[in-house]
């Protein structure tokens, strides 16, 4: 069997969500979109995993952090594992079975499917993507980030493993303008993925709108907003609601947020880069919640 990536997915008489603008890498900037439709964004939505458009329509994971998570989350389907000979004693020593067996490679084969700067320490792993839970579910939680069109995959990796890190529930994202769940954002997200999963919605506005209905207390980052975080009274629930760097969040996200804050930096430097932003937020927003 020839050595390949999955092939760019592609819905019947559709073009990609999200056109690669990296030749199809898996996990570049600009990857396909993982989950067109997958629910999430209204009433009754979500709950289900995202559609598939073939076999090949599936997230790469890769490094040892982010495959070993994934193999003891027993709700990841695998469909295919490489490993070389040292990742599967590796994985032996530390008790970890994969729920598949495991196709031993070269460390070589699997440069050649993600390019040599990929830290890929031995595995690369071929799964279906975790489903998207119901807003409806996530406003029963203490906590939940909401992303507003941040496109890196690198930060909202970073995002996603600071989320795991302070037992964020969900983050809710939108299906378009946001990175595929797959290859460089998982890697970031060192095992993150597995632990908090991602809520994809239609309209971000109306999503919020919906965790307000159901009792969520929706802050929004903001540099203009008229107090410090730490300083401004939260409560669980309680939904965070971050912009993309520069951009900041859209003005239709501002005014549907129920409160706007900002973070006061002592130093030179005055802004953050999104995913140390989201992660300090989160630190200040615990210890607010825990003192309510």
């Amino acid at each position: 069997m020839s050595e390949r990536p999955p092939r760019e997915p592609r819905r019947p008489g559709t073009r990609p969500s999200f056109p690669s603008r990296a030749g199809g890498r898996p996990g570049a900037p600009g990857a396909p979109r993982w989950a067109k439709g997958g629910g999430g964004g209204g009433k009754g939505g979500g709950g289900k995993a995202p559609p598939w458009a073939g076999e090949d329509d599936v997230a790469l994971l890769y490094g040892w952090h982010t495959v070993a998570e994934a193999i003891g989350n027993p709700k990841r389907r695998f469909r295919r594992l490489r490993a070389t000979e040292n990742a599967i004693h590796r994985l032996a020593e530390e008790g970890l079975t994969p729920p598949i067996a495991p196709e031993i490679v070269r460390p070589g084969d699997i440069d050649k499917l993600l390019g040599p700067d990929a830290v890929h320490q031995g595995l690369l792993a071929e799964v279906d993507h975790l489903p998207s839970p119901r807003l409806k579910d996530i406003a029963k939680t203490d906590l939940v980030l909401v992303l507003d069109q941040i496109t890196d995959p690198h930060n909202v990796g970073a995002i996603v493993r600071s989320a795991a890190a302070f037992a964020v529930s969900a983050i809710v994202t939108t299906a378009r303008h946001s990175p595929a769940a797959t290859g460089v954002l998982a890697k970031s997200a060192s095992g993150g993925l597995e632990h908090v999963p991602f809520c994809l919605v239609t309209n971000l506005a109306r999503a919020l709108t919906e965790l307000k209905d159901n009792g969520m207390l929706v802050v929004g980052l903001d540099s203009e907003g008229p107090a410090d975080l730490e300083d401004t009274p939260m409560r669980a629930p309680l939904a965070l609601v971050l912009g993309a760097e520069g951009k900041g969040l859209r003005q239709l996200t501002r005014e549907t947020c129920d409160v706007l804050a900002r973070i006061d930096l002592p130093g030179a430097i005055k802004s953050l880069n999104v995913s140390n932003a989201a992660a300090l937020s989160l630190g200040m927003a615990r210890r607010v919640m825990k003192r309510a």
